[in-house]
């Protein structure tokens, strides 16, 4: 059975523009992926972090995967983008980050993959572009999005680039029989 699931993007090193797009089309590319839409592109400042301001977005899929096997996927998929991860040091800035959000109603505690995001209900980077795409989303055990907004209006936030801009032609992601997709 496919799931919606969301996940977050962000990227404040390299060429973070282009980095998100090969992103998506990687996830949107994972056997018992479907894409669904993306956000426009957002301008964030770093939160508990350094370093330039982050670009974010959040995308929609839906999936058969469970949540570890798609955590495992999107980690992977960091990793081949050149995701470092410095020990000891906690939120450094980075060319990639893919964070699962949600997938369906799932609720988990296992540390290796929290459901919903512990911290998506803090963070105007995450709110800001689900509540574009998704504004009646109720985020399991949480409420709906918009609700969080008011709480992460002092967290600078700006809209440069809309999903046609930045991702191209929509239109030419088609999934195909097997749930897999094509861009």
């Amino acid at each position: 059975m496919l799931q919606q699931a969301f996940i977050g993007l962000g990227a404040n090193l390299g060429e973070p523009e282009s980095t998100l797009k090969e992103a998506v089309l990687r996830i949107a590319d994972i056997p018992g992926v479907r894409f669904v839409q993306v956000s426009s592109l957002y301008k964030t400042e770093p939160i508990d972090s350094s370093g330039p301001d982050y670009t974010n977005a959040v995308l929609e899929i839906k999936t058969e995967l469970s949540p570890r096997a798609l955590l495992a996927q999107l980690l992977a998929i960091e990793s081949d983008l050149g995701r470092v991860r410095p020990a000891g040091v906690h939120n450094a800035p980075r060319t990639i980050d893919l964070d699962l959000l949600t997938v369906g109603e799932q609720r988990s505690d296992d540390p290796f993959v929290l459901l919903p995001h512990p911290r998506m209900t803090e963070r105007a980077f995450v709110l800001v572009p689900l509540a574009e795409i998704a504004p009646q989303f109720n985020i399991a055990g949480k409420g709906q999005v918009h609700v969080f907004l008011a709480a992460t209006a002092d967290q600078r936030i700006n809209r440069f680039k809309s999903a046609e801009e930045w991702f191209g032609n929509l239109g030419e992601c088609n999934g195909s029989e097997n749930g897999t997709q094509a861009c």
